[in-house]
């Protein structure tokens, strides 16, 4: 019985707003894609064929108190035309949170900003290490290139810091040079 009092009460809200379309449901209930994809385009012309405009309160309007008057709004063929294509958006991006919610996003969004800090500051060490690390290979290259006997010495200074710049650790892959493709893979 219920779920006959809820299909009458999204009927009945049709009717109150002039929609004349008819609602397959049992289309609908099938996740047929097309069928699916049919409705939300029409409900979107629709929404952008008769939304006012302004800042959508969607609590306030749960709760009762409405949206703003049409009549305060632009012109509807004007607003129409303009906003064809957009969704509304809230004012802000913390408009209409609840208190509990919002103490659990000011929670997890300082624990964000925390770790964006603690990245920020590794990308800096290693950009500084890195920078150490070319200086001295910049250095070896420049030996090499005046003595080229240095790089044979088997035991020399210039081989062990070529051992070490050029070693890598386990399970440490050396990236290969990026090849584009132009083709998307999915």
């Amino acid at each position: 019985m219920g779920e006959s009092r809820s299909n009458n009460a999204g009927l009945d809200c049709f009717k109150q707003h002039g929609i004349d379309r008819p609602v397959n449901v049992e289309q609908l209930i099938k996740c047929k894609m097309q069928d699916n994809l049919e409705f939300l385009q029409w409900s979107k012309r629709y929404w952008d064929q008769y939304y006012p405009g302004g800042d959508y309160d969607a609590n306030a309007r749960r709760l009762g108190s409405g949206a703003p008057a049409p009549a305060a709004a632009a012109p509807r063929a004007s607003a129409g035309a303009a906003r064809r294509g957009t969704t509304p958006t809230i004012g802000g991006a913390r408009a209409g949170k609840s208190a509990a919610g919002g103490a659990g996003n000011a929670a997890l969004q300082q624990e964000n900003n925390t770790l964006k800090e603690t990245v920020q500051g590794l990308e800096r060490e290693r950009d500084f290490y890195f920078s150490k690390l070319r200086d001295i290979e910049l250095l070896v290259q420049q030996a090499c290139e005046e003595d080229p006997e240095i790089e044979r010495q088997e035991d020399g200074l210039i081989k062990h810091i070529q051992s070490i710049l050029y070693s890598t650790e386990d399970g440490f892959e050396i990236p290969a040079e990026a090849e584009v493709d132009d083709q998307e893979t999915f």
